[in-house]
Formats: C-alpha cells, sequence, structure tokens
C-alpha cells in the first residue's frame, strides 16, 4: 500500500505512466486511467494512481472531495465497465488545506482489461488503445497462480468445446467496441483469449465453457439448474414440474425467465365496471435477480450440485453451492454495498451482454419488488458451504 508521501510524490511530480491527473470526475476518462493502470503494459508490477480534483501540474483545484464523490469512484470497481474487475483503492489524500481524490489501481494478474469493449493502456503519460501486438502481450502474461476459477484453463476442454459461431456472431458484437471489430486484426484464437474465454494456450476457461460452451456440464460436473415444482410445502409432497436445465449460462437464464413466467400465478381483481386489477402472487423481478445471482456467485469449482429451485405452495427455495465470498460474510451476507465476485471474468461478461441489471444490487431489487407486490421480505439464510434464499408468498 502506498503512503501518504509517496501518493503525494506522484501526485505533484510530472505525469508518468504510473500517474493521471484530473481537475472533475470525469467520469470515462477516469475509467479509461483505471483499465490503463491495470493492464500495465509495461510489466512494471508497480500500482497506478488516478488523481481527482488537481490541475495538470499537481495543484489542488479545491474540488469537495465527499463521501458521494469518493463513493463515485468506488462503485467503478464492479459496476460493469471495466472487466475483469480491477484491484484498487479509493481514498483521500490531504495536500496542505484540502483533499483530492486518489485512485490506487494495482496491476491486474488477469490482463487484458477493457473498457467498453476496448483495451487500454498506459504509453508513457498518455492513455491509447492497445494494439493486437499489446493485447497479445497482455494475454502472455497471465499468472495462472494467481488467477480465480474462472479463468483458469480446464484441460478437460478443447477449442472445439466452445461455439464458435455463436462467440463470432453473436458475443463478439455485444463485448467488444465496433471500431475494433472493424480493424479485424485479431484472429479468433486471440479474440477468445482477449476476453478470458481461453488461456493464452487456447485452453478453454469456465467462463468461456458457461458463456459459449456446446456442453460446459461435460467439463463443469455442477453447470445445470434442477427445477422442481411441488404441490404441497415440503419436499415429500408429490412433484407437479421436474426440469434439468443445462447448457450455456445466457441460454439458460433465458429459460429460466420462461419457466418462472409459467410458475408464477396472477390474480384478476375487478375495481369498478371496465377496469381490472392483475395481481402475481410473487413478483417476477425478485425470483429472476435471486435465481442470477444464485448463478453468477455459485461455486463452480469446490461443489459439482447443481443450483436447485424448489418451488412450493407457499414459498420459492433458491439454492447456491458455495458460501459467502471474499468481503462478504456470513454476518454481513445481503447489506448494501458488501459485494465481492467469486467469478469475476464471468460475471463481467454476463453484465456486458445484459444478464445482470446492476451489479450488487440484486439483493435490493429483489426485496423492493417484494414489497411493493406485497409479500414477506426475503429470507437469506447464508452457510459456510451454501446460500439459501427463501421467497414467500
Amino acid at each position: 500500500m502506498l503512503t501518504d508521501d509517496e501518493l503525494t510524490k506522484l501526485v505533484t511530480g510530472r505525469e508518468t505512466d504510473r500517474v493521471e491527473r484530473k481537475e472533475s470526475l470525469a467520469a470515462d476518462r477516469i475509467r479509461e486511467a483505471i483499465c490503463g493502470f491495470a493492464n500495465d503494459v509495461a510489466d512494471s508490477r508497480l500500482p497506478g494512481v488516478v488523481a481527482v480534483g488537481v490541475d495538470d501540474s499537481g495543484v489542488p483545484t479545491g474540488l469537495t472531495v465527499d463521501d458521494d464523490l469518493l463513493l463515485a469512484l468506488a462503485q467503478m470497481r464492479d459496476d460493469g465497465a471495466v472487466v475483469p474487475f480491477p484491484s484498487m483503492e479509493v481514498r483521500a489524500l490531504a495536500m496542505g488545506d484540502t483533499d483530492v481524490a486518489v485512485v490506487v489501481v494495482e496491476p491486474s494478474d488477469s490482463p487484458p482489461v477493457t473498457f467498453r469493449g476496448r483495451t487500454w493502456i498506459r504509453v508513457g503519460p498518455r492513455r491509447a488503445i492497445a494494439t493486437p501486438e499489446d493485447e497479445c502481450r497482455l494475454v502472455e502474461r497471465r499468472r495462472l497462480s494467481n488467477l480465480p476459477f474462472d479463468a483458469r484453463p480446464v484441460f478437460s476442454a478443447g477449442i472445439d468445446s466452445l461455439s464458435l459461431p455463436q462467440f463470432t456472431l453473436e458475443i463478439l458484437p455485444q463485448l467488444v467496441a465496433a471500431e475494433i471489430l472493424e480493424r479485424n486484426e485479431r484472429p479468433i484464437v486471440q479474440q477468445l483469449a482477449a476476453l478470458h474465454f481461453t488461456d493464452p494456450d487456447g485452453r478453454p476457461t469456465p467462463t468461456g465453457l458457461l458463456t459459449i460452451g456446446l456442453s460446459p456440464q461435460d467439463h463443469i460436473p455442477g453447470a445445470y439448474v434442477q427445477f422442481n415444482r411441488f404441490h404441497g410445502n415440503d419436499l415429500g409432497s408429490e412433484v407437479v414440474i421436474s426440469r434439468m436445465l443445462s447448457g450455456a449460462l445466457p441460454k439458460v437464464m433465458r429459460d429460466l425467465d420462461d419457466l418462472v413466467k409459467v410458475n408464477i400465478e396472477t390474480r384478476v381483481d375487478f375495481v369498478g365496471q371496465e377496469t381490472e386489477r392483475r395481481q402475481p402472487n410473487i413478483p417476477f423481478d425478485a425470483v429472476q435477480q435471486i435465481v442470477r445471482n444464485a448463478l453468477i456467485h455459485r461455486t463452480y469449482e469446490a461443489s459439482n450440485a447443481p443450483t436447485r429451485i424448489l418451488w412450493f405452495a407457499d414459498r420459492v427455495e433458491i439454492q447456491s453451492p458455495g458460501g459467502p465470498y471474499g468481503q462478504v460474510s456470513i454476518d454481513n451476507f445481503g447489506d448494501p454495498g458488501v459485494t465481492d465476485y467469486r467469478n469475476p471474468s464471468l460475471a463481467g461478461v454476463l453484465g456486458q451482454l445484459g444478464y445482470v441489471q446492476r451489479f450488487g444490487a440484486g439483493i435490493a431489487i429483489a426485496r423492493r419488488a417484494l414489497a411493493e407486490n406485497g409479500n414477506p421480505p426475503l429470507e437469506l439464510q447464508p452457510k459456510a458451504e451454501n446460500v439459501l434464499v427463501v421467497v414467500r408468498y
């Protein structure tokens, strides 16, 4: 961790490949800088600093550095615009009688890091979009021992385990900026590696298999969803519907949306002579958010169990293998603003594809939907080995 004295020297010194200064909250430019420092194309293995509230010479501008500004900067870590999520620290730095905000960004163990489909790097004191050669160097520099499970190679899978037509026609246009695609200078093996779908040697990762895999369950045994609907309120009740949903997660999520909608019951109340009000027994948004959270945040490494959805006559139970992760604990699970990502590459890809409404907000959205619909509060039951969420109606 950089000391205040070290930060002050960087902020007030000349602008180099380790520091960038901004007079105000220029959000997109700051995200580009974060991306560039995380990629560390010079391989300095030293943190970079974005200083907000100073001019080009390092003199404070008098920008108000309050909790709102620091929160806005901190949220850039996991708002889904920069992926994989960078490792960074945000804090206020006292400079004389005023404060400036600093974002300290650590080099990524899993480059390239992109912002809205573009790989930004530092070339001396300026930002630039990476060339294909730069991206190739970044991919080759991944440090396997430090990678999360979703970015490691799956040795039982080969390139033929992925749907390359789907990748080219459906996924690439959503993940990579149009002008980068128009240049068409990157071979497909490099494109796959740059998006963390394969490792530098072309072996599929869990992110690749779970996004465009032809049969992910062949290589990740727990990569499926078991859906059971019961006639009564316990496991001994008659099973009315039983479905096993497997395949790539985008398709599984779409199929689950349809299945959830079919199982929601709607009551029609007539108001007056000509109007009616349709009241679902359970709000779709609440179930969708919790199910998607379960699929994104579950462990795919430490358990071969599926994600389970058990639909009873009075409630829906969603069980996700793997307990709370990182800074999320059993005690603070579900608290506003407390987030972490067991599968950061997978979460980033699914967010860019539109399967995450807002990072870190799934539980809040579900709680609000239940309250507005008049349902009982959401029940969270985290354990070390799994997380159970109960939605009652």
